[in-house]
Order: structure tokens, then sequence, then C-alpha cells
């Protein structure tokens, strides 16, 4: 049986979700995707354009495409101005499925302000978006944007663009354990491998842009990715073996023919 990615309505075959910053033209973003066999691509849409038909769309180089445009609201700082974006974007476009974020610091570390996030969604939500919310790696505020309507939560692995991998990967397992919702672990993947532990840890899916879209051939580290993604998964469902202090030999001793 296929193993589906649901988040509120829609479905997905893939659990790897791309960005669309950061590359060089809109031509190399739908590239990239494409190789990554990712089914979404997240969209800041005040910085890339999806809303003016008058200029380069990136819309456009996916129109002949199954990939599900997911609009998100980075550069927003409060709930007031994210629920307006998104207010926008469903009326232009008629994209209701989000990625809502709301960044409390916006010089270094861009983390989300959590209260505002979880203001916005309770907004969102019950004006029927489907919100997939950025939040920390904190499960108390993951179980409270679930209860507040999100169907998706989407812990930070480290900060946005770092590259860092996961910085705490318990914090992803205490997430995963809080909530029945998608937990899609997203910002900080830095390549293959750390896109692969956090499906090992049970994630239901990965986010990542920069990773791809700065590495020296982002086609090629798309691929690398989708097929991160896909042993990892299949790693965490096959179930690992615990773990050990001391060696256990791969052949038993018992039995052993004595000479």
């Amino acid at each position: 049986m296929a193993d589906i990615l649901k988040i509120g309505k829609y479905e997905f075959t893939s659990r790897l979700i791309v960005g669309s910053g950061k590359y060089p033209d809109f031509k190399t973003t739908r590239d990239a995707t494409l190789a990554s066999g990712a089914e979404m691509i997240t969209v800041a849409v005040r910085r890339v354009n999806i809303l003016d038909p008058n200029e380069e769309n990136l819309m456009d180089y996916f129109k002949d495409t199954d990939v599900q445009i997911l609009p998100n609201s980075a550069g927003c700082t409060t709930a007031e101005e994210a629920i307006t974006l998104f207010r926008l974007v469903r009326e232009a476009t008629g994209i209701d499925i989000i990625k809502l974020e709301v960044i409390g610091d916006t010089k270094k570390t861009l983390y989300p302000d959590v209260m505002e996030t979880l203001k916005a969604c309770e907004v969102l939500a019950k004006e029927d978006f489907t919100v997939m919310a950025y939040t920390n790696d904190d499960p108390i505020m993951a179980k409270r944007l679930e209860d507040a309507g999100a169907a998706a939560v989407m812990p930070l692995a480290a900060p946005i663009g770092s590259g860092l991998g996961i910085q705490n990967r318990y914090n992803v397992v205490f997430v995963k354990d809080a909530v029945n919702v998608p937990v899609i672990v997203d910002a900080g993947i830095g390549t293959a491998s750390d896109a692969s532990v956090a499906m090992e840890l049970g994630a239901d899916g990965v986010l990542t842009n920069t990773a791809i879209a700065q590495a020296k051939d982002p086609i090629r580290m798309a691929e690398a990715m989708k097929h991160a993604v896909i042993a990892g998964r299949m790693a965490y469902k096959a179930g690992r073996i615990p773990k050990k202090p001391y060696a256990t030999a791969s052949s038993p001793l018992e039995g052993l023919i004595e000479f």
C-alpha cells in the first residue's frame, strides 16, 4: 500500500517538501523541485511572485506539473500581518493550504514568535485554511498549535538556512509523541543525511530549501534529498535495533563445533 502523507484534506506520496528561495532563476527552481520528487513547494509570497500575472510568475513554471504551491508568510512579524497576507493569497489564487510562520527575531536567529503564530493559527483554521505551522521544537507549543487547528506542525531543526542539522533529536521525538497531526521537520537541514535522520526519528516529512538551492549542484542534491527521505522513512518503519554498550556476535555462539 502507498505510504500516504495526509495534511488536512490533502494527500501526498512524497514526504519531502522543498522551498523556492535562493535559486538563480525559476527554471532551476522547477528543475530541482522535479528532481526531488517533492509534490509541494513553499513560496514566500512577499519575496517570490505568484500573485502578479504581469510579471514572471513562479506558478507558470509549475502549471503543467502536480506540484502544489504552498504559500508562506515569511517576513511577517505579527499575527495580523500573516492573517491579512493569507486572505489576500486565497482571494488571488484560490490556494488554502499555507505554511504559517511569524518571525520574532528578524536579525539573527529567525526564530518564530510562537505566541503570534498561535494567534494567527486560531483565526486561519477557523476560516478553513489548512494550516501548517512553523514553530520551535517545543512539544507543549506543538500541542497548542494542534489544539488551535493546525493540520501539521513544523518544528525547526536549527536556525533557518544554517545547515546545522538537527540540534536536539530528543525534541523531535517529543513533538511527535505530543501531537496527532503530521510533524514536518523544518529549517536547518544541511545535507541528505540530516533529512534521513529526521525521518528515522519518526518525523512525517522534511522541508528544506537552502540545502538544495545553494548546493554546488542543486539538481543532484535535490535527488539525494529524495532518496534520503525515502530511506529514512523505510528505516523508521522497519524498526532499528536497540543500542548496546558492548559487542554482540553476528553469529550465535551456541552449537559451535569444538576442535
